[in-house]
Order: C-alpha cells, then structure tokens, then sequence
C-alpha cells in the first residue's frame, strides 16, 4: 500500500494541466467520492494494526497534499484567464447597443384575425394537439375510407391507432359543442400537422384560425358578411371576396373562399397567375349530423364554420413567396416584421 501511495503522491506532484476542465476532472478522479483515494481508504480498513499508524499518516498527507495541488492549479488557471481576457476599459462609456427580437409573421397574423373576430363577439377556444379519433375525423362525418385516415396525409402514434396529431383545429370545435350549450361564437387558433413534402409551399407543420358560430336560424348569409367584414379589415376597406361551391365532410353546404389581389388590385399578376384573385380560406353551414354527434338538437340550431390557414394568410398579407421561411428562424427575415406589429 505505501506503493501505490507513492505512486499517488507522485503523480499529483507531477500534473500539469492545460485547462480548468482538466483541473476539475483530476479532482474528481482522485479525490471524488469514487476516487482513487477513496479507494485507498477502503483498503486501509484492512491492513494490519501496527502498520496503521504510519500508513495513517501518509494517507492524510496525500490528501491534504491533492487538495492543496488542485488549489493552486485552479488558481494558476483563473488568474491565466483573466489576464488573457480584453481590459474592460473606460466602465462609465455607454454600452452597445442591444439589438431586440421581433414577434414573427405568423404570431402577428393570427393575433390580428383573432382581434377581427373578437369584435364580431368571438372568443378564443383551445384544444390539445394530440388528439383522438373521434373529435378529430369521426364527429366531423369523415366515413371511415376517407383518406384523411390514411398514414399517408396524418401523424398517427404508433402504439396506438386511434390516437393522432390534429390536422385541424376544427378539433376545438368538436370539444366546445361537447361542452357548451348554444348560442356559440369560438374562433379556434393552433399548430396542426399533417404528412406532407416541405417545399415552398406546403410544410408538415402549420397553422391554422378556425371559426364557429351555431345559434337559431343562423344562415349562410351570416356566413358571407361576417367573413366580407374579415377581408376588409384584414387586406383594406376595397378587398372584395368571391364564393365558390366546394366540398368538406363536415360542412353543408361548403364553399371556397377568394379575395381581391392586394398586390394587383384585381388586375392579374404572377402571385394571382393572373386571376385577380387568391384562395385564402373554406367554409360552410355545419352539417346536422356534426351537431347531432356533439349533442345539439339539428332542427332547433345551425349554424357555419371557416378555416383558414395563418402562414397562407401571412404570404398574401406580405408578400412572402416561400413557406419554409416561416420555420427558419432567419433574424434577417424576421426583422423585417418589426413596423408590422
């Protein structure tokens, strides 16, 4: 043992780090808990009774000699540290300038679609992103051969089938005519997910503001002019809309909705391919059979729901041509939104 003792103490005499990491790992390798002094102090239970008294001694001196060592060394290396850091200079001269963030393009259009509707009476209603079957496909009238359901177009968890990540907020929906008797005025903001190519304009993850409104003898005349109000609001006083019949499960009858090109004026142009128009959102009166799975009696309540995707919105709004620059985190793209908020 008074070997292995030696070769210790010789060892900590001889170290010579490079850096205060080095220091710190050396510390721990011989004087941690399971170090190799601890080590040693194990085996020194065990050694005969008259050795114990010299050993005992050498025992102490090693450590007390380690913790002294590593001591000076982290001193040595700090002090090395400062000196090769810059002086500090004149401390009363003002300081750099800190350049701030700015809210992103996304955050900036949904707070804005939710503060239009917000004065039509809407509220905001939220959901999780993991979903179930049910709320997300079955309560809307999805048939179960739908391709929705495919692993193909949705996020499904493995270890379960029935659960999935959302690929609408019309989810929210569901959840709020479950919960609350009508009348009913919800505007459903959120991240969705579905399985598709990025590219400059599609991504996997998304955004999207879902609306709701049931009540007695609401109509699709409601429908218009609430999302006409939207338009104006959001693209300026001369934003012209445009319905065109359409499709969805959940809605009856359904439509596509179009707006005036902000940047043509109507006239046609590359971003319109010269149309005069853009899509920007789907709509529709709630088909009875989603409010009868939610619990509402049909034939006393209507009423319709919209949807619109907020990057969609944003492109239009400001003119960004590529999808994928929403997901970046680009500060040179992102600074560029800071006198829109």
């Amino acid at each position: 043992m008074t070997e292995k003792l030696e070769k210790l103490l010789k060892r900590v005499e001889e170290f010579n780090p490079l850096n205060i990491a080095e220091v710190e790992e050396f510390r721990i390798r011989i004087l941690g808990r399971k170090g190799e002094l601890n080590d040693l102090m194990e085996e020194f239970k065990t050694v005969a009774p008259e050795l114990k008294r010299e050993l005992g001694k050498q025992l102490n001196h090693l450590k007390n000699r380690a913790t002294e060592r590593i001591n000076e060394l982290k001193q040595k290396m700090q002090a090395a540290s400062t000196a090769s850091s810059p002086a500090l200079g004149d401390m009363t001269r003002p300081g750099d300038h800190e350049s701030l963030g700015s809210r992103h393009p996304v955050s900036i259009v949904r707070n804005e679609i939710v503060s239009i509707f917000s004065r039509l009476g809407y509220t905001v209603a939220e959901g999780p992103e993991i979903e179930d079957d049910w709320h997300v496909f079955s309560a809307l009238n999805f048939p179960p051969e739908h391709p929705a359901r495919d692993m193909q177009d949705t996020f499904f968890i493995e270890k379960n089938p029935d659960i999935l990540l959302r690929t609408h907020t019309s989810s929210i929906q569901v959840r709020t005519m479950e919960r609350q008797k009508p009348p009913i005025r919800v505007i459903c903001p959120g991240r969705v997910f579905r399985n598709e190519a990025i590219s400059y304009r599609a991504h996997c993850i998304f955004h999207q503001v879902e609306g709701l409104y049931v009540d007695e003898n609401v109509s699709f005349a409601d429908l218009k002019q609430s999302l006409l109000y939207f338009a104006k609001e959001l693209f300026g006083e001369n934003t012209r809309i445009r319905m065109r019949p359409s499709y969805f499960p959940f809605t009856e009858p359904s439509a596509e909705v179009d707006v005036s090109c902000n940047l043509c004026g109507g006239k046609g142009c590359p971003v319109c391919k010269g149309t005069g128009w853009l899509e920007i959102l789907g709509c529709g009166m709630v088909d009875p059979n989603v409010l009868e799975s939610c619990g509402i009696d049909s034939k006393k309540y209507s009423g319709f729901a919209f949807g619109m995707g907020v990057e969609r919105v944003a492109m239009l709004k400001f003119g960004v041509k590529d999808l994928r620059l929403y997901f970046e985190n680009d500060v040179r793209f992102l600074h560029q939104f800071e006198t829109a908020i």
